[in-house]
Protein backbone atom coordinates (compact mmCIF):
# COMPACT_ATOMS: atom_id res chain seq x y z
CA UNK A 1 0.00 0.00 0.00
CA UNK A 2 1.44 3.51 -0.97
CA UNK A 3 1.74 5.72 2.13
CA UNK A 4 -0.46 8.78 -0.23
CA UNK A 5 -2.31 9.03 -3.41
CA UNK A 6 -3.69 11.73 -5.53
CA UNK A 7 -7.23 11.45 -6.50
CA UNK A 8 -7.87 13.71 -9.76
CA UNK A 9 -11.36 12.28 -10.72
CA UNK A 10 -13.69 14.69 -9.72
CA UNK A 11 -16.57 11.48 -9.48
CA UNK A 12 -14.08 9.86 -6.93
CA UNK A 13 -14.19 12.79 -5.06
CA UNK A 14 -17.91 12.03 -4.60
CA UNK A 15 -17.36 8.49 -3.13
CA UNK A 16 -15.88 9.93 -0.07
CA UNK A 17 -19.10 12.16 0.60
CA UNK A 18 -20.80 9.03 1.74
CA UNK A 19 -19.99 8.40 5.25
CA UNK A 20 -20.15 4.24 5.08
CA UNK A 21 -17.96 4.62 2.30
CA UNK A 22 -15.41 6.88 4.40
CA UNK A 23 -15.38 4.44 7.76
CA UNK A 24 -14.76 1.68 5.34
CA UNK A 25 -11.91 2.91 3.92
CA UNK A 26 -10.54 3.41 7.15
CA UNK A 27 -10.85 0.36 8.01
CA UNK A 28 -9.08 -0.95 5.42
CA UNK A 29 -6.78 1.33 6.32
CA UNK A 30 -5.52 -0.82 9.08
CA UNK A 31 -5.77 -3.91 7.71
CA UNK A 32 -7.64 -6.45 4.58
CA UNK A 33 -10.72 -7.51 5.71
CA UNK A 34 -14.00 -9.40 3.53
CA UNK A 35 -16.94 -8.22 2.42
CA UNK A 36 -18.34 -10.28 5.11
CA UNK A 37 -16.03 -8.99 7.64
CA UNK A 38 -16.81 -5.01 6.59
CA UNK A 39 -20.53 -6.23 6.65
CA UNK A 40 -20.34 -7.34 10.48
CA UNK A 41 -18.20 -4.19 11.82
CA UNK A 42 -20.55 -1.87 10.27
CA UNK A 43 -23.45 -3.34 10.89
CA UNK A 44 -24.97 -3.31 7.59
CA UNK A 45 -25.62 -6.24 4.98
CA UNK A 46 -22.92 -7.87 2.84
CA UNK A 47 -24.81 -6.89 -0.63
CA UNK A 48 -24.96 -3.14 0.79
CA UNK A 49 -20.82 -3.35 1.27
CA UNK A 50 -19.93 -5.04 -1.48
CA UNK A 51 -21.97 -2.21 -3.36
CA UNK A 52 -19.47 0.28 -1.75
CA UNK A 53 -16.74 -1.75 -2.59
CA UNK A 54 -17.33 -1.76 -6.04
CA UNK A 55 -17.50 2.05 -6.23
CA UNK A 56 -14.26 2.14 -4.23
CA UNK A 57 -12.67 0.18 -6.22
CA UNK A 58 -13.60 1.79 -9.40
CA UNK A 59 -12.60 4.80 -8.00
CA UNK A 60 -8.70 3.14 -6.97
CA UNK A 61 -9.06 3.41 -3.49
CA UNK A 62 -9.46 0.30 -2.80
CA UNK A 63 -7.95 -3.35 -4.33
CA UNK A 64 -8.08 -6.91 -3.88
CA UNK A 65 -5.26 -8.15 -2.55
CA UNK A 66 -5.62 -12.11 -2.27
CA UNK A 67 -8.20 -14.56 -2.41
CA UNK A 68 -9.28 -17.46 -0.51
CA UNK A 69 -11.58 -20.01 -0.91
CA UNK A 70 -14.04 -21.17 1.39
CA UNK A 71 -16.10 -24.41 0.44
CA UNK A 72 -17.28 -23.64 -3.49
CA UNK A 73 -16.63 -19.76 -2.36
CA UNK A 74 -14.31 -17.29 -3.79
CA UNK A 75 -13.80 -14.88 -0.93
CA UNK A 76 -11.76 -11.54 -1.81
CA UNK A 77 -9.82 -9.85 1.26
CA UNK A 78 -9.84 -5.91 0.36
CA UNK A 79 -7.14 -3.09 1.33
CA UNK A 80 -7.10 0.51 0.92
CA UNK A 81 -4.44 1.67 -1.89
CA UNK A 82 -3.34 4.55 0.37
CA UNK A 83 -2.89 5.23 4.06
CA UNK A 84 -3.58 9.10 3.21
CA UNK A 85 -5.51 10.40 0.01
CA UNK A 86 -5.38 13.88 -1.56
CA UNK A 87 -7.35 15.34 -3.94
CA UNK A 88 -6.15 17.57 -7.06
CA UNK A 89 -7.76 19.10 -9.93
CA UNK A 90 -6.33 19.95 -12.94
CA UNK A 91 -7.01 22.11 -16.35
CA UNK A 92 -7.89 18.67 -17.84
CA UNK A 93 -10.29 17.35 -15.07
CA UNK A 94 -12.75 21.25 -14.96
CA UNK A 95 -13.08 21.13 -18.92
CA UNK A 96 -15.99 18.72 -19.11
CA UNK A 97 -19.44 19.89 -17.45
CA UNK A 98 -20.08 17.33 -15.50
CA UNK A 99 -16.63 17.50 -13.89
CA UNK A 100 -16.81 21.10 -13.62
CA UNK A 101 -20.03 21.04 -11.82
CA UNK A 102 -18.76 18.62 -9.68
CA UNK A 103 -15.71 20.92 -8.45
CA UNK A 104 -17.64 23.94 -8.18
CA UNK A 105 -20.12 22.44 -5.49
CA UNK A 106 -17.04 21.45 -3.70
CA UNK A 107 -15.37 24.64 -3.74
CA UNK A 108 -19.27 26.14 -2.84
CA UNK A 109 -19.45 24.05 0.15
CA UNK A 110 -15.89 25.42 1.24
CA UNK A 111 -16.57 28.70 1.16
CA UNK A 112 -20.00 27.93 2.71
CA UNK A 113 -17.92 25.64 5.63
CA UNK A 114 -15.69 28.99 6.04
CA UNK A 115 -18.77 31.31 7.27
CA UNK A 116 -19.35 28.62 9.85
CA UNK A 117 -16.14 29.06 10.89
CA UNK A 118 -17.00 32.39 11.40
CA UNK A 119 -15.59 34.26 8.33
CA UNK A 120 -18.09 36.35 6.76
CA UNK A 121 -17.82 35.54 3.54
CA UNK A 122 -20.06 36.13 0.21
CA UNK A 123 -19.73 34.81 -3.09
CA UNK A 124 -21.03 34.47 -6.31
CA UNK A 125 -20.96 31.48 -9.28
CA UNK A 126 -18.41 33.89 -10.96
CA UNK A 127 -16.58 33.95 -7.74
CA UNK A 128 -16.33 29.81 -7.34
CA UNK A 129 -16.02 29.49 -11.50
CA UNK A 130 -12.65 31.37 -10.81
CA UNK A 131 -11.56 29.98 -8.10
CA UNK A 132 -11.74 26.60 -9.00
CA UNK A 133 -9.88 27.94 -12.23
CA UNK A 134 -6.84 28.82 -10.07
CA UNK A 135 -6.95 25.93 -8.20
CA UNK A 136 -6.50 23.76 -11.12
CA UNK A 137 -3.80 26.01 -12.09
CA UNK A 138 -2.14 25.39 -9.16
CA UNK A 139 -2.56 21.85 -9.30
CA UNK A 140 -0.84 21.69 -12.85
CA UNK A 141 1.84 23.86 -11.67
CA UNK A 142 4.11 21.08 -9.09
CA UNK A 143 2.10 17.65 -8.39
CA UNK A 144 4.67 14.74 -8.95
CA UNK A 145 4.67 11.01 -8.37
CA UNK A 146 8.27 10.62 -8.60
CA UNK A 147 8.81 9.95 -5.38
CA UNK A 148 6.10 7.64 -4.76
CA UNK A 149 7.77 4.44 -4.83
CA UNK A 150 10.54 5.65 -2.92
CA UNK A 151 8.58 7.21 0.17
CA UNK A 152 6.21 4.67 0.35
CA UNK A 153 9.34 1.93 0.97
CA UNK A 154 10.62 4.46 3.54
CA UNK A 155 9.23 2.38 6.66
CA UNK A 156 11.26 4.21 9.34
CA UNK A 157 8.91 7.15 8.35
CA UNK A 158 5.25 8.16 9.83
CA UNK A 159 2.90 8.94 7.01
CA UNK A 160 2.63 12.66 7.39
CA UNK A 161 6.84 12.73 7.76
CA UNK A 162 6.55 11.26 4.37
CA UNK A 163 4.05 13.92 3.21
CA UNK A 164 6.55 16.39 4.24
CA UNK A 165 9.71 14.73 2.42
CA UNK A 166 7.52 14.82 -0.80
CA UNK A 167 6.42 18.62 -0.32
CA UNK A 168 10.19 19.24 0.10
CA UNK A 169 11.03 16.95 -2.65
CA UNK A 170 8.61 18.84 -4.89
CA UNK A 171 9.52 22.41 -4.27
CA UNK A 172 13.63 21.26 -4.70
CA UNK A 173 13.03 19.66 -7.74
CA UNK A 174 11.19 22.49 -9.72
CA UNK A 175 12.79 25.55 -11.61
CA UNK A 176 13.16 29.02 -10.34
CA UNK A 177 10.83 29.84 -12.56
CA UNK A 178 7.92 27.42 -12.05
CA UNK A 179 8.33 28.16 -7.80
CA UNK A 180 7.72 31.36 -8.39
CA UNK A 181 4.40 30.55 -10.93
CA UNK A 182 3.45 28.25 -8.22
CA UNK A 183 3.28 31.24 -5.04
CA UNK A 184 2.15 33.49 -7.87
CA UNK A 185 -1.15 31.38 -8.30
CA UNK A 186 -0.91 30.77 -4.08
CA UNK A 187 -1.37 34.74 -4.22
CA UNK A 188 -4.85 35.11 -6.72
CA UNK A 189 -5.78 32.62 -4.97
CA UNK A 190 -5.54 34.44 -1.52
CA UNK A 191 -6.13 37.98 -3.29
CA UNK A 192 -9.29 36.37 -4.10
CA UNK A 193 -10.71 34.42 -1.17
CA UNK A 194 -9.70 38.18 1.14
CA UNK A 195 -11.93 39.92 -1.56
CA UNK A 196 -14.77 37.58 -0.44
CA UNK A 197 -14.85 39.00 3.33
CA UNK A 198 -16.99 41.14 3.53
CA UNK A 199 -16.14 44.12 6.25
Amino acid sequence: MKYSKTITDPEAFQLLSDETRRKIIFLLRVKEMTVSQLAEELGLTPQAVYHHIKKLQKGDMVEVTREERIGHLLESYYKATAEVFSFSIGKEHVKTSKDRKIIVEQETNALNALKRLGFKIGFTEADVSKLVDLISELNECCESEEYEEKLSKMDDLDVFTKLRVKEYAEILSISDEEYAKLEKKKREIRNLLNSLVRK
